[in-house]
C-alpha cells in the first residue's frame, strides 16, 4: 500500500462551500438553515487525492480529503464535547480509508486544546499543521515586504491574535529581523509571555487590544478565530502589507474595496510539488493547498508519521524543522491571492504607487 495521509476541513463559506459538493443544497438552503442543519449532516468523503511526488526522493503518496460538516458558527457556538464527537468521527472515517496520518484544518485544529483530544481518541497521529502555516506565512510576509519596499530592519510588525499558537511563535521569529513588534490580544497576561520571547531577541514590543494602533504598522499579520472579519479599511496605513492567516478571513472585504493602497494577501497558501490532482475544486489554482494541509503531505512523504504540531504551544525549532523538510521535498510559496483572486506583480505595483501617492497627500495635511 502506498504511505498516505488524510486531512480534515469544513465549510467556511457555507453557501459556497456547500454548493461545490452539493450545487442543489447549495442554491436552495439559506445560510442559517445551513448552520442548522450542519449539526445532523454525517463527516463526508469528499476527494481522492493523487500525483504528489516528492523532488528530493522521488516518492509518491495519496491521500483523501474528509470533510467536517460544521460550519464555522457552530463550531463557536455549540458545546465542545459536541464538536469534539463530529471532528473524532471525521477523523475515523479518514481512518477507514486506510489513512496513516490525519491533518485538521481551520477550525477543527483550534477548537478546544488544539488537536490533543482528538489524538487520544483516534489510533494514527494527528497533526494541526500549524507549524507549516507560520513557516510559510513568514516566508510571505519577508517576500511581500520586499516587492512593497519595506525594509525589515526599521519597520513596524503588527500580529492580531499574537496569543493564539500561530501568532505566538510567528511573532517571536520575525522579531529576528523586525525591531518594532505591536501584540493586540485579549489574554494580556499570555501577550506578557509572548512580549517577553520577543524582547529576548531584541525587538521592542508593545502589548495592546486596540485594533487601531494597526495604524503605526508596516506590516500586519493577523491570526485569530474570530468568526466575522474584524480588520477593516480605516485600520491601515498607506503602504502597509497584511498578511491573513486565519480561515474565516480576519480582514473585511472592504479593505480591497475601498484600500488600492494596501497589500493585502492570504496567508499560508503553498505549491504541492508533483502532477497533483485533489479532484476536489476548492477555490485555488492546480497544485495549491493551505500550508496545514501541506504539512500533512509533507510528514508522509518524509515518513514522519507522528503528531509533528498538537496543542497550543509551538516552538521556533519546529517551525524551521517543517520549512526545511517542505523546502527539500519541493514545496514552495503559491502566488498571492485576494480574496480568492491572483495578485499578480503588476498590480503590486500599482499598489506601490497608490501608497506612494497617498504618503504623500497625508503629508500635505
Amino acid at each position: 500500500m502506498m504511505d498516505n495521509f488524510a486531512f480534515i476541513f469544513h465549510p467556511l463559506d457555507p453557501k459556497r462551500d456547500v454548493e461545490r459538493k452539493f450545487p442543489l443544497l447549495g442554491k436552495v438552503l439559506p445560510v442559517p438553515a445551513i448552520n442548522f442543519l450542519s449539526r445532523f449532516f454525517p463527516p463526508l468523503y469528499i476527494s481522492h487525492i493523487t500525483g504528489v511526488r516528492s523532488e528530493a526522493t522521488g516518492k509518491e503518496v495519496e491521500g483523501w480529503f474528509v470533510a467536517c460538516p460544521f460550519t464555522p458558527q457552530r463550531m463557536v457556538t455549540l458545546p465542545p464535547k459536541t464538536v469534539y464527537r463530529k471532528v473524532i468521527a471525521t477523523a475515523h472515517l479518514a481512518e477507514r480509508l486506510g489513512a496513516q496520518l490525519v491533518g485538521l484544518g481551520a477550525y477543527t485544529s483550534v477548537v478546544g486544546d488544539g488537536g490533543l483530544t482528538i489524538s487520544r481518541s483516534v489510533k494514527v497521529p494527528v497533526t494541526t499543521g500549524d507549524s507549516y502555516t507560520v513557516a510559510s506565512a513568514v516566508e510571505a510576509m519577508k517576500k511581500a515586504a520586499e516587492l512593497m519596499d519595506i525594509n525589515l530592519s526599521n519597520a513596524t510588525l503588527a500580529v492580531v491574535g499574537a496569543t493564539g499558537a500561530i501568532g505566538a511563535v510567528a511573532s517571536e521569529i520575525l522579531a529576528e529581523d523586525i525591531p518594532q513588534i505591536v501584540l493586540i490580544g485579549k489574554r494580556f497576561d499570555r501577550l506578557a509571555e509572548v512580549k517577553a520571547r520577543c524582547e529576548k531577541v531584541g525587538a521592542e514590543v508593545l502589548v495592546t487590544a486596540d485594533l487601531n494602533t494597526l495604524r503605526q504598522a508596516d506590516l500586519v499579520l493577523t491570526v485569530t478565530s474570530a468568526v466575522e472579519a474584524i480588520v477593516q479599511p480605516q485600520h491601515l496605513k498607506p503602504g502597509a502589507v497584511v498578511c491573513d492567516v486565519a480561515r474565516p478571513r480576519d480582514v473585511s472585504k472592504r479593505v480591497a474595496e475601498q484600500r488600492n493602497d494596501v497589500l493585502v494577501f492570504e496567508g499560508g497558501l503553498v505549491e504541492v510539488p508533483g502532477p497533483v490532482d485533489f479532484h476536489f475544486n476548492f477555490g485555488f489554482p492546480p497544485k495549491t493547498s493551505y500550508a496545514c494541509m501541506a504539512e500533512t503531505i509533507a510528514l508522509a512523504l518524509e515518513g514522519r508519521y507522528e503528531s509533528y504540531t498538537l496543542g497550543k504551544d509551538l516552538t521556533v525549532a519546529q517551525v524551521k524543522e517543517i520549512g526545511e523538510i517542505t523546502r527539500r521535498h519541493g514545496f514552495k510559496l503559491a502566488g498571492f491571492r485576494s480574496f480568492e483572486h491572483a495578485v499578480p506583480e503588476e498590480e503590486i505595483e500599482r499598489i506601490r504607487c497608490n501608497a506612494r501617492q497617498a504618503r504623500q497627500a497625508q503629508a500635505v495635511y
